[in-house]
């Protein structure tokens, strides 16, 4: 994965983490479920991210 798409997920977990917050502390129901499902997307595909790069050192491993 590069290092540009990685950054970019961190980006959208805080954003969604942010907007959450914010509508917890506003009692907007509708912002905080947007921000929490920003936030577990964004973790998803971080964990996608793990798996290419341990795919990857696998793959590099045997190419030795």
């Amino acid at each position: 994965m590069s290092f540009t798409d990685k950054v970019e997920h961190k980006g959208e977990e805080l954003r969604g983490a942010a907007k959450e917050k914010y509508g917890d502390a506003t009692d907007n129901e509708r912002l905080e479920a947007e921000g929490a499902a920003e936030r577990t997307g964004a973790k998803a595909k971080q964990a996608g991210d793990h798996v290419k790069d341990a795919g990857r050192d696998v793959r590099d491993a045997f190419d030795r």
